[in-house]
C-alpha cells in the first residue's frame, strides 16, 4: 500500500492533480477489483476507520467557533439553503425513479457534501483563499463538515422510516443532551486540568499520547451510546480547540492524520467495482454529470443569495460541484444501515470518484466559464451581485472627477481610503461584500456594492475621469479582468494592483497595469530592515537603502513590460529620480529661511520644483522665496537624496 501510495501520490504531483485521487488510483490497482495484492480489503478497513477517526478529530481542533461567529451568515445561511436545497431536489429526482422516500433523503445527504480537501487545495494554489468566492465557498464547505455529525446520528434512524420517528427523535434528542453535557464538562473542567499537568512535565511523547488518549475515549464514549466513532473524534477535537493547548496538538497529530487518512482513500479505491461501471457506463456517467450541474447550479443560487455577483456565484458553484470525502463515510453507514444495496453503493462510489477526479479541471477553467455565463439573459441582472437589486447604492451630490477608485475594502483597501480622507483626495470605494457595505456606508464612507470586474459599475464610479485606481483584492484573475476593462474604458487613468507574487507581475504590466505592487517583494524588504535594525544599522543608513533596494528593483520589475521610456513616465523609467513633498512645519530647520539660505542644493542635491501654500501653487519659485509653516515642498532627486532630505526637513516628533 505504501509504495503504491507513494508512486500515485508521485504521479498526481506530477501531474498537479489533488493526493486524495492517488490514493483511489493506489487503492484501485491494488485492490481485489485491480491486481489483486490485498486479497481481505476488510482488514485495511480498520486502518480506514482509524483514518476517518483522526481526519473528524483534526477538523474538529481547526474548527473554531469564533471564527464561525464571525462568519455565521455565510456559514449558517449559506451552507444551510446550499444543503438543505440539495437534499430536497435529490429527494424529488430519485422520487421519479422509484427510490423509497428513507433512501432518497439518504441519497440527498451524500449528494449535498462536497470535498473540502480538493477545493481548499485548488483555492490555496490559485491564491484565491480571500476572494469573494473563496471565502463564501469556504464558508459553506465549514457547515458542511459542520451537518456531517448529525447526519451521522440521523443515518440509523432513516432504516426505520415510516415508524418510530418519534421514538427515534426522542432517544436522539436525549443522546444529543448527553453528549453536550459531556463536552461542556470536558472542555471546562477535566481536559485543562489534565493538559496542564501533561505540559508541566515538558514530554512530548506524554502530551501526544494524552491528546490521542482523549480522541480515542470520547470516540468510544458516543460509540457506547450508539452513535458514531467519527462524530466521538469530531466532538474530541472540539473540546482540544477551546483550549490553549489546541495548537500544539494539532501540530503533534497531523502526520498521523496524513497516513491513516491515506489508508481510508486507498480503502475506497479498493471498494470500486470497475464492472458495475463497465455493465451500466451511462448510468454512472448521466448521474456524475447530474451531480455536478445540480450542484453547481445550487450552490450558484446560493451564491446569488447571500449577494454575489454572478461571475462570483459562478465560481462558487463550479467548485462545490463535486461529492466530497465525509459521503463514503456516510455511505459506509448507510450500506449498514440498509439505505443503500451493494449495486447502488458500487454506483455511487463509480459517481464520487469520477466527480471529484474532474473538480481540479472545473476549477481551472472555472474563471472563463464564469465570464460567459455572466452575460447569459436569465444571469445578466445579476452581473453586479443580487444585493445590487435588493440595495441601490447612494448617489454621491458632488460629481466625481479627478478622482481615486479604491477596488476593495480590506485592510490595504481601508489604509489607502484613511489615507486619501487625511489628504483631503476625493475618493470613491468598490466592495463586494454586502455586510461590509452596509456597515462602512453608515460610518461616512464613499462604498458602493457591485463587481469591480462588470463595465457597467465602472462606468458608475466614472472610470474614465479617474486619476488612479487602486485594485486591493486577493483575486489575481479578477485583478486581470478589472484591468482589461478599465483600459477599454480609459487609457489614462493610473493603475495601481496588489499582488502576492512577483511572478505574477508580468501579466498585470503587460494587460495594462502602470504600477504592481508585490506582497512577496514588500515582506522581504520589511523583514531586511527588522534585521538591520537589530544589528544596530543606523535608521538614516537603513532607509537609504530600502528606498534605493526599492527603487532599483521597481524598475527591474516595470522592465519586464515597459519597452522604451516616454516623457510622461519620467519619475517611472528613470530609477534613480524621485518626486517627494515635505511639509515644513515649526520644528523644521529651514523654516523662515529663504530657498538660498537653505541651501537644499548643495546639502542634500535636491532641487525645489514648487511649493504648496494653502490652496496656492508656487511653481518654480524665485530663491528669495521664503519658506513658511505648512509649505508644502515639492523636490526631486535620487530616492536616497530625497530621503536623506525628509529625514532632516521633517524631524520625528518624539
Amino acid at each position: 500500500m505504501f509504495a503504491v501510495s507513494a508512486a500515485g501520490l508521485f504521479l498526481c504531483h506530477r501531474l498537479k492533480l489533488p493526493p486524495i485521487i492517488g490514493y483511489l488510483l493506489a487503492g484501485f490497482v491494488i485492490g481485489p477489483y485491480g491486481l489483486g495484492l490485498v486479497h481481505s480489503p476488510n482488514e485495511v478497513e480498520v486502518l480506514a476507520e482509524v483514518g476517518v477517526v483522526l481526519l473528524l478529530f483534526a477538523i474538529g481542533i481547526e474548527f473554531s467557533i469564533s471564527d464561525l461567529l464571525r462568519a455565521r451568515k455565510a456559514v449558517l445561511l449559506g451552507g444551510a439553503l446550499q444543503v438543505g436545497v440539495t437534499i430536497m431536489v435529490t429527494l424529488l429526482l430519485l422520487s421519479w425513479f422509484d427510490f423509497a422516500l428513507n433512501q432518497a433523503v439518504f441519497a440527498g445527504f451524500l449528494v449535498a457534501l462536497s470535498s473540502t480537501a480538493i477545493v481548499l487545495r485548488a483555492l490555496q494554489d490559485r491564491a484565491e483563499l480571500d476572494s469573494v468566492h473563496g471565502r463564501v465557498t469556504l464558508s459553506i464547505l465549514i457547515f458542511q463538515d459542520i451537518i456531517v455529525a448529525p447526519m451521522m446520528i440521523f443515518t440509523p434512524m432513516l432504516s426505520g422510516i415510516p415508524g418510530g420517528v418519534s421514538e427515534g427523535l426522542a432517544i436522539l434528542i436525549l443522546k444529543g443532551l448527553v453528549i453536550v453535557a459531556m463536552v461542556v464538562v470536558l472542555a471546562r473542567y477535566i481536559v485543562p486540568v489534565v493538559l496542564y499537568q501533561v505540559v508541566r512535565t515538558r514530554s512530548r511523547e506524554l502530551f501526544l499520547l494524552s491528546i490521542v488518549l482523549i480522541c480515542s475515549a470520547v470516540a468510544w464514549a458516543t460509540q457506547e451510546l450508539g452513535l458514531s466513532l467519527g462524530l466521538g473524534a469530531f466532538l474530541a477535537g472540539l473540546v482540544i480547540s477551546e483550549s490553549e493547548y489546541s495548537h500544539q496538538a494539532l501540530e503533534g497529530i497531523l502526520p498521523f492524520k496524513a497516513v491513516f487518512t491515506g489508508f481510508f482513500f486507498v480503502s475506497i479505491g479498493m471498494l470500486l467495482d470497475t464492472s458495475v461501471v463497465v455493465a451500466q457506463p451511462w448510468v454512472v456517467l448521466a448521474a456524475a454529470v447530474a451531480v455536478c450541474i445540480f450542484k453547481a447550479i445550487i450552490g450558484g443560487g446560493t451564491a446569488l443569495a447571500l449577494g454575489l455577483s454572478t461571475r462570483s456565484a459562478v465560481l462558487v458553484g463550479l467548485a462545490l460541484g463535486q461529492v466530497g470525502e465525509f459521503s463514503f463515510i456516510l455511505s459506509g453507514v448507510g450500506l449498514s444501515c440498509g439505505l443503500l444495496d451493494t449495486n447502488r453503493y458500487h454506483i455511487f462510489l463509480a459517481v464520487a470518484v469520477l466527480t471529484m477526479a474532474t473538480t481540479p479541471f472545473v476549477i481551472n477553467i472555472a474563471p472563463r466559464l464564469a465570464d460567459l455565463m455572466a452575460n447569459l439573459p436569465g444571469l445578466k441582472r445579476f452581473k453586479m451581485g443580487s444585493y445590487h437589486q435588493m440595495v441601490a447604492p447612494e448617489r454621491t451630490s458632488v460629481a466625481l472627477e479627478d478622482h481615486l477608485i479604491v477596488v476593495g475594502f480590506g485592510i490595504n483597501g481601508r489604509n489607502i481610503a484613511r489615507a486619501a480622507r487625511s489628504a483631503g483626495i476625493q475618493y470613491v470605494i468598490v466592495e463586494m461584500n454586502p455586510d461590509t457595505v452596509k456597515a462602512v456606508r453608515s460610518e461616512g464612507e464613499p462604498i458602493i456594492y457591485g463587481d469591480a470586474t462588470s463595465r457597467e459599475l465602472l462606468e458608475q464610479v466614472s472610470v474614465q475621469r479617474a486619476r488612479i485606481v487602486v485594485i486591493a483584492i486577493s483575486d489575481p484573475i479578477a485583478s486581470r479582468l478589472i484591468i482589461h476593462n478599465i483600459r477599454d474604458l480609459s487609457r489614462r487613468v493610473y493603475i495601481i494592483v496588489r499582488t502576492r507574487f512577483v511572478t505574477e507581475m508580468r501579466t498585470l504590466y503587460d494587460i495594462g497595469a502602470n504600477e504592481v505592487i508585490p506582497e512577496e517583494f514588500e515582506t522581504s524588504v520589511e523583514i531586511f530592515t527588522r534585521v538591520l535594525t537589530k544589528y544596530l544599522v543606523p535608521r538614516i543608513e537603513i532607509e537609504k537603502f530600502t528606498s534605493e533596494l526599492r527603487s532599483r528593483s521597481y524598475e527591474m520589475f516595470r522592465s519586464l513590460a515597459r519597452k522604451s521610456p516616454t516623457l510622461p513616465d519620467l519619475q517611472l523609467n528613470l530609477a534613480e529620480i524621485e518626486i517627494s513633498a515635505i511639509r515644513v512645519t515649526e520644528r523644521c530647520p529651514v523654516l523662515g529661511q529663504s530657498l538660498s539660505e537653505a541651501r537644499l542644493r548643495n546639502r542634500f542635491a535636491v532641487s525645489v520644483l514648487a511649493i504648496m501654500r494653502g490652496s496656492r501653487l508656487v511653481a518654480n519659485p524665485e530663491p528669495d522665496e521664503r519658506l513658511q509653516v505648512d509649505d508644502v515642498l515639492y523636490i526631486i532627486g535620487s530616492a536616497a537624496q530625497c530621503s536623506e532630505a525628509g529625514q532632516v526637513l521633517e524631524p520625528s516628533q518624539h
